[in-house]
């Protein structure tokens, strides 16, 4: 295992949506997320955290908070079968407990009163849940990297405890004003042995951004490495475009910009990163008829002017970008 963070960070990430629905509104028959004051296509953090659980997941990495089809698996069911499977771990189980030989003499104890029944509910039923608490902690740490990102809040009886993300992000805005494609057109949904209809919702252009921190504070309770924020950058960039969906095809990444702050130093030195980028069409082009990020021009100007003024408080700037993005913000290139 790599360190633990130790230091605080804010980044930038901007990714396009061409022709899809970024994040549909359930409340608004799947409708793509709109401010419609201000015409601004929104997407969750909840809709992020998605993509990149999915892309770990189908990466070989492991994660807590899973779905079997359109549903999230429940989080008894989740735990009753990771800590089933751990029982025969004894890779997992060296490892976890190799500081406290008295918790595994509890551990091995309680398995062997459990015979063929689930070592889950053995360990539910035990008056003192100190080995449990272990397990979730060592689950936590060695396991699941997306509570280590994300954080999650277990409540499952035995395994009681909530873990505040040290990687957060808000919810997104398109930094251009967004228009619906005008489509009547109807999809079918087969479910089983029916079928569904209904209206296929798209915007034609939206550049959205998005601002999160890392915060080391948070990283010293879930155990997040600097390994772990790198798979982090290297997920969030690959996740989108690599989503199979009809809707959620024609996604790409834009930038990623991270600021990563001296010892001492907290998040937001800068606040929301993106009032500092400018968005605007090109040539005139009238707002409503954008349809391609080459139909924008970006200003990040302001970004670099806040940056030089910060440099005392800043241990390095990363970043990656597309090909057909242009930004005068120095930064050491990341690999993704």
């Amino acid at each position: 295992m790599s360190d633990t963070v130790n230091r605080n960070a804010d980044f930038l990430f901007l990714y396009e949506a061409i022709n899809a629905n970024p994040n549909g509104d359930p409340d608004q028959e799947n409708k793509p997320r709109m401010d419609y004051d201000t015409r601004t296509n929104l997407v969750t953090d909840v809709r992020i955290k998605r993509f990149i659980r999915d892309y770990l997941r189908n990466n070989g990495k492991k994660i807590f908070v899973d779905m079997e089809g359109d549903s999230k698996v429940s989080m008894d069911s989740r735990m009753k079968t990771v800590v089933n499977a751990l029982a025969k771990d004894e890779g997992f189980l060296a490892a976890a407990f190799k500081d406290e030989p008295k918790l595994r003499e509890e551990f091995d104890e309680t398995v062997k009163k459990a015979g063929d029944k689930s070592t889950f509910e053995a360990l539910q039923a035990m008056k003192d849940h100190t080995v449990n608490k272990h397990i979730l902690v060592e689950l936590v740490k060695r396991e699941f990297v997306d509570v280590r990102m994300f954080g999650s809040a277990f409540a499952v009886k035995g395994f009681t405890k909530a873990y505040t993300g040290p990687i957060q992000m808000n919810w997104g805005y398109s930094l251009n004003r967004v228009e619906l494609v005008d489509s009547n057109s109807l999809v079918t949904v087969m479910s089983d042995d029916h079928s569904m209809f209904g209206k296929d919702y798209r915007v034609h252009y939206s550049l959205l951004a998005f601002t999160g921190t890392v915060n080391k504070y948070a990283a010293q309770t879930t155990g997040l490495t600097d390994d772990d924020v790198a798979v982090f950058r290297d997920s969030i960039w690959k996740a989108i475009p690599a989503v199979p969906t009809r809707s959620k095809g024609n996604q790409y990444p834009k930038l990623y910009l991270e600021i990563v702050y001296k010892d001492g130093v907290s998040n937001g030195q800068f606040g929301d990163l993106r009032q500092f980028i400018g968005a605007k069409p090109k040539d005139g082009l009238e707002e409503k008829k954008v349809r391609k990020f080459d139909d924008l021009e970006l200003d990040f100007s302001k970004l670099k002017s806040v940056i030089d003024d910060k440099k005392d408080k800043i241990e390095k700037v990363l970043g990656v970008t597309a090909p057909d993005v242009s930004i005068d913000v120095p930064f050491e290139t990341i690999s993704v």
